[in-house]
């Protein structure tokens, strides 16, 4: 049995997405007349309360779009200083947009309007980039599945639009966020300029991501997707794994979320970690005691036919996602109890 827990990006798709994806009705999408892609990007839209979206290949790309669009250097993006934007895109921040960053040291990724404040830089001091976007991700990656509360969203998402201050948000677990919440699209989508939905993971998508905006904003977004290469032709084939996953695969994620607080239980118990994070999403999070070598505790998993990542010098990660069984759980948590490092 392979229990693989690195993340919930390695789901493949089921027999019924597969399905979907193979019977598409498919044209160049570069020509825009794809219409399995005008679809998903139409409903993706709408479900949040914005006017279009644009299908694109991955997360990053999404995200990297965003921020291109709402800057123009020398300027600066403040972010968490956990933001997957800041620590895993690769420095595309300043690569592909010539932008600074201000990093704000929050809780677990997330932060609030009176440490936000303090950060917005003087626009008429030629000393200090101005600041040209605020951007957060929800759930946030590093911080372990950690969710934003809705009223400090809310606060300030009115901050920036009193100081015209884009508003972006990397939404790539979106959807776990919301559903761990009780929240709908609308009530979260209207607070921000831009966002970005990941397909490829708790959705359960081979691949692709969506950036939703305005009209003009995503008009655009297509010129700069076109310029870093993804526009896509028959893209309909993975379109439809993603109408297919907003219409099936939503409601599903907190199966994930259970599993995820049941793997954390049980950790809690274990001889060989030292501390595990408060679960409330899909991701697990946990450190294991001083003197256990990290890369020898993956190894001892593996063998055991269980694969996980590593997030810090003694940290570890396991995601939940819909490719992980009962009987899957079941084995896991056997061998968690059994384990000697």
């Amino acid at each position: 049995m392979r229990i693989d827990l690195r993340s919930d990006t390695v789901t493949k798709p089921s027999k019924a997405m597969k399905a979907a994806m193979f019977e598409a009705e498919v044209g160049d999408d570069v020509l825009q007349d794809d219409p399995t892609v005008n679809a998903l990007e139409k409903k993706a839209a709408a479900r949040f309360g914005h006017e279009a979206a644009l299908f694109c290949p991955s997360g990053t790309m999404t995200n990297q779009i965003a921020i291109k669009v709402h800057t123009k250097a020398p300027g600066e993006v403040i972010c968490d200083e956990l933001a997957h934007i800041y620590r895993y895109e690769g420095g595309g921040i300043g690569f592909n947009s010539g932008m600074s960053t201000r990093l704000i040291n929050g809780d677990l990724g997330r932060f609030t309007l009176a440490q936000l404040i303090p950060e917005i830089n003087d626009a008429e001091d030629i000393h200090l980039p101005p600041t040209q976007l605020v951007s957060i991700e929800n759930t946030c990656n590093k911080g372990g599945g950690s969710l934003w509360d809705i009223q400090e969203i809310k606060k300030i998402s009115a901050y920036c639009k009193k100081e015209n201050l884009p508003f972006h948000l990397d939404g790539a677990r979106i959807y776990n966020a919301l559903i761990a919440q009780k929240i709908n699209e609308k009530e979260m989508g209207q607070h921000f300029d831009s966002i970005s939905i990941c397909l490829s993971k708790g959705l359960g998508c081979p691949v692709g991501s969506l950036l939703i905006g305005s009209q003009s904003f995503i008009k655009q977004a297509i010129r700069i997707r076109k310029i870093l290469g993804g526009g896509m032709r028959q893209a309909g084939y993975l379109a439809a794994a993603g109408i297919y996953a907003l219409d099936h695969h939503i409601e599903r994620l907190e199966e994930d979320h259970e599993k995820a607080k049941i793997i954390a239980t049980v950790l809690s118990s274990c001889s060989f970690v030292k501390r595990t994070n408060e679960v409330k999403s899909n991701i697990v999070i946990f450190d294991l005691r001083d003197g256990i070598e990290k890369n020898n505790f993956i190894e001892k998993l593996k063998s055991k036919g269980i694969l996980v990542s590593a997030m810090g010098p003694q940290q570890i990660r396991m995601v939940t996602h819909l490719d992980i069984n009962d009987a899957m759980l079941d084995h896991l948590i056997t061998t968690l109890g059994e384990l000697k490092v």
